[in-house]
């Protein structure tokens, strides 16, 4: 950690009688949190931004297995204040040094019963939001809880309209607060007059997921949990959180915020954790192997990746992950492995291999030292279980046991992040998106792009050369442009996409019909990185528009997409370096070139001073590298 600062300011022990409200507000003194005991004993909270509460009076707590509520006949006992000024440096991200800076009050409180329990509620207020948990004391006689349902509230002014996802994959509507009659993911953006909130959770690892839904009480939003976790006590929660923005893009570039409520680091050589792009072998042949990897020498690719199929049907629990055994629907092969890995690592190609929940769920222990004996460099999760305790807790252990292999882990499907990359950044990415094998329009990407992304790295499965790019989505100049706006460490940028002299074999991967074309534009690839050392959003607007501008080393990547409606774009170059000078390569769409992608390419200097105008279309998009000179 560096530039910390630590002091505690207050700590006291109170009587109920004249200590029923705390309050602690935001470094910059415009966030504040309230929080008191009313005459009845029960516990609220509140937020508010310069004087406009954000969050009206809410509840706070859980109820558990008797009945009992907790957040109920409580008293402060004593509160402790502290403020730490501090930043941190991660193994690869969208930022070189990620700020850390908060004022935390712990409230220590006592129940009013005959047996009364202690707790600590703790609550974090930075510049960018608030983020709150519970922390249960140790209690001889009751060793356990099994908590019922959870009764936080997140009440707002007015029945604001919010951007809701059913599950983690599923499309995003946008609804008022008042129609969420079911559980939706978090986390949740909600448009409140001239502010953007993000509700969510950070630190969920062993613990039942948290989603949100409307509430009794009018413009409410209540945490729900999917089942009833049991824990042993002394037990601290995951965080509720709230971020709070004055556009979509101040939230997304605050998107650390969750990584901030986790633990550091707890890898001690992290030598072996590398970012990358990669491409899909959809064949399952040793031709197909040795082609990827041969494209990705050639191409600036560092991954390949074994999908589903290579040790057997995925969906059969009889398939033995310790084998290699090409499932005859997916591919004929032959597939000869190790021969790939063997030559994929002379030529310094790492290789991911897909596993299937079931296979891991009996195996892990026995094909994670196995895998790491073969050369492999990482494992892609796939179809795991998740929103249970018993589920969640075996997937972060199962992402330990992986980081003590030394391999690298992408998570698909259903899991959303909550900032576990932190603690183990071996956790590369994961989906928990509705991706380009979805074939989403760029309008639904731009609500992606200021929703899901505000949890984390995002694995969006870029196809670049499948029919569905141009059929269904915003074309090639669009798939440039996502690369660099929607951060992945690890960046799938040939989904369903084989090289040109790979194996004829196409088998059961639908979509991987077509070879790659090498057209001009692909050297945008070759050069663009997949993580970062600043990230600035230059403008937004969910649904809508957004140009977003990434640095890594002395250049400057930038991706802007459009909606269903054509964007001005009015690109003033004031984040590049001054006094220096830059070669913009400008990729863009234009329908009358005389290549398959129709991406033309030009190129002019500039400089931090210049002012670019640029007339994008509807669902289409523009992709510059600037190269300083």
């Amino acid at each position: 950690m560096k530039n910390l600062i630590l002091v505690i300011l207050a700590f006291a022990l109170f009587a109920c009688s004249n200590s029923n409200s705390v309050s602690v507000q935001s470094p910059d003194g415009k966030i504040k949190v309230d929080y008191w005991i009313d005459e009845a004993s029960n516990n609220y909270y509140s937020v508010n931004q310069d004087g406009e509460i954000l969050i009206q009076p809410s509840f706070l707590g859980f109820e558990l297995e008797n009945g009992e509520k907790i957040g109920t006949n409580v008293k402060i006992v004593s509160v402790q204040k502290t403020k730490v000024a501090d930043s941190w440096t991660p193994v690869y991200g969208e930022l070189a040094e990620v700020p850390d800076v908060y004022n935390q009050i712990v409230i220590r409180l006592k129940e009013t019963t005959q047996t009364p329990r202690e707790f600590e509620l703790t609550f974090r207020v930075y510049n960018e939001g608030v983020a709150f948990n519970l922390n249960f004391l140790s209690d001889d006689n009751n060793p356990t809880l099994t908590i019922q349902k959870e009764l936080t509230e997140f009440k707002l002014a007015n029945d604001y309209e919010c951007w809701v996802s059913d599950r983690a994959q599923s499309e995003y509507r946008k609804v008022p607060i008042s129609e969420i009659a079911a559980p939706v993911e978090r986390p949740l953006v909600i448009e409140a007059d001239k502010k953007y909130l993000a509700i969510g959770e950070a630190k969920l690892i062993d613990f039942s997921r948290m989603k949100l839904m409307a509430g009794e009480s009018a413009n409410t939003l209540v945490a729900t949990l999917h089942d009833e976790p049991t824990v042993t006590l002394p037990y601290t929660t995951p965080w509720r959180t709230i971020m709070v923005g004055d556009s979509p893009g101040e939230l997304l570039e605050h998107n650390y915020f969750l990584q901030n409520l986790n633990d550091p680091c707890a890898i001690d050589d992290v030598s072996w954790i590398k970012s990358g792009k990669v491409i899909r072998e959809v064949t399952l042949t040793t031709k197909g192997g040795i082609a990827c990897v041969d494209f990705a020498v050639e191409n600036g690719l560092q991954y390949v990746e074994f999908d589903a199929g290579w040790y057997g049907l995925e969906y059969d629990d009889a398939s033995d992950a310790t084998t290699i055994t090409v499932d005859p629907k997916r591919s004929p092969g032959p597939l000869d492995l190790h021969k790939v890995i063997d030559y994929a690592n002379s030529k310094g190609i790492g290789i991911i291999l897909y596993v299937n929940r079931r296979a891991l769920e009996k195996q892990i222990d026995e094909i994670l030292p196995l895998y790491r004996s073969w050369g492999v460099k990482g494992l892609k999760y796939g179809f795991v279980q998740v929103g249970s305790q018993e589920w969640t807790t075996w997937l972060h252990e199962a992402v330990k046991k992986a980081a003590e292999n030394e391999l690298m882990v992408d998570i698909h499907d259903e899991y959303r992040p909550t900032g576990f990359s932190r603690t183990y950044p071996n956790l590369m990415t994961q989906e928990g998106i509705r991706g380009d094998e979805e074939s989403p329009a760029n309008a639904h990407t731009l609500t992606t792009l200021f929703t899901r992304m505000l949890a984390g790295a995002g694995d969006n499965t870029i196809c670049y050369f499948a029919p569905r790019v141009t059929e269904k989505m915003g074309g090639h100049v669009s798939q440039l442009a996502k690369a660099v706006m929607l951060y992945s460490p690890w960046q799938f940028l040939f989904w369903y996409d084989r090289p040109p002299n790979s194996s004829d074999v196409i088998g059961g991967v639908p979509g991987a019909k077509d070879y790659i074309e090498l057209t001009p534009e692909l050297e945008f690839f070759k050069n663009m990185p997949t993580v970062w050392n600043d990230t600035k959003v230059l403008e937004g607007k969910i649904a809508d528009y957004a140009t977003v501008a990434r640095k890594s080393g002395n250049d400057w990547f930038l991706g802007s997409l459009t909606g269903k409606n054509s964007h001005a774009l009015q690109l003033n170059l004031s984040f590049l370096d001054t006094g220096k000078s830059y070669e913009a390569i400008v990729y863009s769409y234009d329908p009358e070139i005389d290549i398959p992608t129709k991406v033309r390419i030009d190129k002019q200097e500039v400089n931090s001073t210049s002012l670019l105008n640029f007339d994008i279309r509807p669902n289409s998009g523009l992709a510059i590298q600037f190269r300083q000179l």
